[in-house]
């Protein structure tokens, strides 16, 4: 181990006859403090889309600062003050127009072959040791890849996008329900029939490696990479399937033994289903099931608003507001409705005990759009919340650069929970610093 440097409190800078005291530094503490343990943080990261942005006019303070002057759109975020920063100024390259969910996590325009998403890189880091290295959480199920509602922020290493799933009683199920005994057994089938033949597969890939041209063998790595990928799933649930599955603690929260989703035939109550949703991702957190995590609360163009809300249209026509005053109200209530869901959320996570602190302040959570207000690129809707054992220094309201990248942000929070991105990364100046520092 290399020795920390260590100099006297007492050392000047000398130039000529001038002396200059320095600063407090780390090289001056002494070395029995270095020493002492350090308190071990299992560090969690969310990222969130809003699609078709927000009425930013309602959304983004006047004031910056700790002390802003909350809007009508914060308002319900106002016991979490001091937990979460609004972002004003933020960029999104390739968004805007509906595009936004594309290149939301991979930098990556709509029209072009995407790449492995912020999210997974995390995953790869800091999820190897959960059950769930990440899970893919939105309003739409599957993919929704080809069209305008992307129901996923999550691409694999070869650009393929990994579905997401909408009912919170199928999420429960997988997180937390043990299987029957007859089910396992099946599974303890399946894993041994899929392991031979991916063998097979790997076996025959080889010997037509070796027939072909450059172009084609390139094609064919990229076909291993996703054997390889497969394998490699394959062994995690062959070793997970041995072990129990958590048991969270329920109380304060809603039944889960009851399909709910809006895909789903019958009744269907957003504020019944966002609370079951939120819920479940500070359980998947607090019994460590996953530490990576992607929401799609809200796609591009469809759904967005719901009859309970009393709304005269939906949330898309809404967003084409021409300055009218009802359209500008209703989209202000329909966001408002969206931020109180998220104090839910926020209160949760701080409800839950670890360390000397909460899960809050343990997890990172981002959540921002595709457009801000007119289907514009800029004006982002943003807000990171929690991360203060991250080493978060929240600012309240903090006015960037105009245009300053959302890359920004998403390096900021692979900075705080220890992940090493490849550099470029998307677009991105740097850190935020007035977030990491002072």
């Amino acid at each position: 181990m290399q020795k920390r440097p260590s100099i006297s409190r007492r050392t000047m800078l000398r130039g000529g006859s001038a002396l200059l005291a320095l600063p407090y530094l780390e090289a001056m503490m002494p070395s029995s403090v270095w020493a002492l343990p350090r308190p071990e943080v299992t560090p969690r990261m969310g990222i969130f889309y809003f699609g078709m942005g927000m009425n930013v006019r309602q959304f983004f303070p006047a004031d910056f600062g700790p002390n802003f002057t909350t809007t009508r759109i914060l308002e319900p975020l106002e016991a979490h003050r001091g937990k979460f920063t609004v972002l004003s100024g933020m960029y999104l390259k390739h968004g805007g127009g509906h595009k936004g969910t594309y290149c939301f996590t991979t930098g990556i325009e709509r029209e072009k072959k995407q790449a492995i998403s912020f999210d997974q890189l995390a995953a790869e880091a800091i999820g190897k040791d959960t059950r769930f290295p990440s899970l893919q959480m939105s309003i739409k199920r599957g993919t929704g890849f080809g069209g305008t509602d992307l129901a996923t922020l999550s691409w694999n290493r070869q650009g393929v996008p990994l579905p997401a799933q909408n009912d919170p009683t199928a999420l429960f199920d997988r997180l937390f329900r043990p299987p029957a005994a007859d089910q396992q057994s099946r599974q303890s089938v399946d894993f041994r029939h899929r392991e031979s033949v991916l063998d097979l597969v790997q076996r025959d890939a080889a010997r037509l490696h070796k027939q072909l041209g450059q172009a084609d063998r390139r094609q064919l790595d990229q076909y291993f990479q996703s054997v390889r990928e497969l394998e490699r799933a394959l062994e995690r649930q062959v070793e997970w399937s041995a072990k129990a599955k958590p048991i969270p603690e329920l109380d304060g929260i809603g039944d889960y033994a009851t399909p709910i989703a809006p895909d789903r035939d019958g009744p269907f109550s957003y504020e019944a289903y966002s609370k079951l949703m939120y819920d479940l991702i500070a359980l998947a957190f607090q019994t460590d099931s996953t530490r990576v995590l992607t929401y799609v609360v809200r796609t591009e163009l469809r759904g967005g608003a719901y009859p309970e809300w009393g709304l005269s249209k939906d949330y898309h026509s809404l967003t084409h507001h021409g300055n009218d005053p009802q359209n500008l109200e209703e989209l202000a209530k329909a966001d408002t409705i969206y931020m109180r869901h998220w104090a839910h959320f926020l209160r949760r996570m701080r409800s839950i005990r670890e360390g000397d602190g909460t899960l809050l302040d343990r997890t990172l959570l981002g959540f921002s759009s595709g457009m801000g207000i007119g289907h514009s690129r800029d004006l982002l809707p943003t807000v990171i919340s929690g991360g203060s054992d991250l080493g978060i220094r929240h600012q309240g309201h903090l006015g960037l650069p105009e245009n300053t990248p959302l890359a920004n942000l998403w390096l900021t929070m692979a900075d705080r929970i220890g992940v090493s991105l490849p550099q470029p990364f998307h677009d991105s100046t740097g850190v935020i610093g007035e977030l990491v520092h002072g």
